[in-house]
């Protein structure tokens, strides 16, 4: 078993990766978000996991060991397999992933390519304890309640389309709320990537 990869990025495809171990190529499939951050000849650690499906081999790897942790959980709920596994984490990221299972947020959940009604209330039912103390962000911040105004939702759905991943644009959002009133979906977006290109 491959259980971690320490490499360079030497190919990056439409859903997967070349990574180069010391001369070998590992053919790596990844969730999106970590893809669109990547570039070649990056030097980059991938906890992986590998599926032997129907004589095929697959190796699939992840940025951190709570995302493969969380990939491997999802594998243990019936009909979801390696793919809808990393559709989920690709379309929502890994906070938002477990937010939405553990919030039983069905309407989320069948948002990403692939899960149907039956498959997120088999998630939510089988993994909503174990992912409600992992919900919340390591470092206190605060994301937006995953029940969003329409012009919430359509500022994220800007962020999307510009490449960010529904983390990085829930994450931002989430720092530019006022009580004041509620930003239009351009003050938002704009405000957004002000907070996304601020220095850390």
């Amino acid at each position: 078993m491959i259980g971690m990869l320490c490499g360079k990025v030497w190919e990056i495809q439409t859903d997967k990766l070349v990574l180069d171990v010391q001369g070998t190529g590992y053919l790596v499939i990844v969730p999106l978000g970590l893809l669109a951050k990547l570039h070649p000849r990056q030097e980059v650690v991938l906890y992986t996991h590998l599926v032997l499906r129907e004589e095929e081999l697959s190796l699939y790897g992840f940025s951190s060991l709570a995302e493969k942790e969380t990939f491997l959980q999802m594998l243990t709920v019936s009909g979801i397999g390696p793919k809808a596994a990393l559709s989920i984490l690709s379309t929502l990221g890994l906070a938002q992933a477990q937010s939405a299972i553990a919030g039983e947020n069905l309407t989320m959940l069948t948002k990403v390519p692939g899960i149907g009604k039956k498959s997120a209330q088999r998630l939510v039912l089988e993994l909503r304890e174990k992912f409600k103390g992992k919900a919340e962000t390591k470092s206190g911040e605060a994301y937006l309640s995953l029940e969003e105004t329409p012009i919430q939702s359509e500022a994220k759905e800007t962020l999307l389309a510009l490449g960010f991943s529904a983390e990085e644009a829930q994450k931002a959002l989430a720092q530019v709320q006022t009580e004041d009133r509620e930003l239009t979906v351009e003050e938002q977006v704009k405000a957004a990537l002000r907070a996304i290109a601020a220095p850390k």
